[in-house]
């Protein structure tokens, strides 16, 4: 099934919830979850009870993930810039948060609170000011999102968490709702976040209600690997990604036929002790998923650009220039001791990254997703008299005379002045 597949699928629920608000909500929740959450939005008491029960050595981990990712994602602030064109004539480009969004947490086969960090810690530092979570309820947690989810926004100081997934989560956000207990989720301008196919076909029919991230297909990883790397180091990274979905693509590519045949190996032998076999052997074992084996490294840095992919890894000699000359990636982790797992969770980098193939013309999520470039015009009197001729000569190739007119009655009183001047 393709997103245009799973469109048609979710558009009742779209215009359920547009029509009649929080019941479709709750409706579609119990049909589609098998389970109706005691409420919409989660209590605040309970989101600090789930962070007060986080076992030590997890909290700990979230504190230092979302500690890396704000010192990263800090330097990536925009400033205001003004630029003077001419004397008299200046333009400022003005960065301004969005004002309110909401960020997507998917809550299906794993838990992400890493999500939760990589969605609401650009946001904050962009300055967003309001900011609304949306995650699954799970019926081994009393129909609330999963604690650790909970637990991560209470650690980020997000208090507006609802309990609510899929299609109809979008919908909500975009159109907002008056709640059961009489609150209100307030509609959003931006939804940002990973999700399922639906979740995905959501954000692409409501495109235009609410600005979206991107649309997140399966994850995937490549890498690009000589000779002189480790074949336990690459497979356990292929099976690191194949563990996510069945759909997942781990693709190694590859000048060293040698490499090759001892990462099929180590894949055998190490998926066979992993938790989730069957998803991994499904997974490694799909058209997606393949061992590709070049003539050389040049080909490979091809093959590499041609699919762009979300998680690229280079395992070579003087891997960080081959890193360099990379032209499309999600994002790409250099050398032995950088895998994607160490992206996901505690490099600072943000995980929120393009799939199949849309690297080659998007970025992943950072504080740039979540602002807005403003310019402000200033040309006094002298600046647009100099520049008015050249306004007047455009206007009238492209035959829109009224734009000219607009520069011609500034400046009237000249034409009354050169013709009394005349008598």
């Amino acid at each position: 099934m393709d997103v245009a597949d799973a469109g048609e699928r979710i558009r009742p629920i779209i215009g359920d919830v547009r029509t009649e608000g929080a019941a479709a909500v709750l409706r579609w929740t119990e049909k589609l979850d098998g389970i109706r959450p005691p409420a919409l939005r989660v209590p605040p008491e309970r989101l600090a009870q789930a962070a007060d029960d986080l076992e030590p050595d997890v909290r700990a981990a979230l504190l230092e993930s979302i500690a890396r990712a704000r010192k990263v994602h800090t330097d990536q602030r925009r400033t205001d810039v003004t630029t003077v064109v001419v004397p008299g004539g200046t333009v400022t480009e003005r960065w301004l948060p969005v004002e309110r969004v909401g960020l997507y947490v998917p809550g299906g086969r794993a838990v992400y609170p890493s999500s939760v960090i990589m969605n609401v810690v650009p946001a904050q530092v962009a300055g967003v000011a309001s900011l609304a979570v949306v995650s699954p309820p799970q019926r081994d947690h009393g129909g609330w999102p999963h604690p650790t989810i909970m637990a991560a926004c209470a650690l980020l100081g997000v208090d507006e968490v609802y309990a609510v997934g899929g299609a109809q989560a979008v919908a909500m956000l975009a159109f907002g709702t008056d709640l059961p207990d009489g609150g209100r989720c307030e509609p959003v301008e931006l939804v940002t976040g990973p999700g399922n196919i639906y979740v995905t076909a959501a954000k692409r029919a409501l495109q235009g209600v609410i600005g979206i991230d991107s649309e997140a297909g399966p994850t995937e990883v490549m890498i690009l690997a000589d000779d002189t790397a480790d074949p336990a180091h690459i497979a356990a990274d292929l099976i690191s990604q194949a563990e996510h979905d069945v759909l997942a693509a781990a693709v190694l590519v590859t000048d060293s036929e040698t490499l090759a045949a001892a990462v099929e190996v180590e894949l055998a032998a190490q998926v066979a002790g992993t938790k989730h076999v069957e998803r991994i052997r499904e997974a490694l074992a799909g058209s997606q998923s393949a061992v590709v084996v070049v003539d050389d490294l040049e080909a490979g840095l091809r093959v590499v650009d041609a699919y762009a992919a979300e998680h690229l890894e280079i395992h070579t000699r003087d891997a960080r220039e081959w890193a360099m000359r990379v032209r499309n990636a999600g994002a790409i982790f250099v050398g032995t001791y950088a895998p994607v797992s160490l992206g996901d969770y505690a490099a600072g980098s943000n995980h929120v990254l393009p799939t199949a193939g849309s690297a080659r013309h998007s970025s992943g999520l950072s504080v740039q997703s979540f602002l807005r470039g403003i310019h402000v015009v200033e040309y006094d009197e002298h600046a647009l008299r100099d520049v008015a001729p050249h306004v007047l000569a455009l206007s009238g190739a492209e035959d829109l005379p009224a734009h000219g007119d607009a520069i011609r009655v500034r400046f009237a009183s000249d034409r009354g002045h050169r013709e009394g001047d005349h008598a």
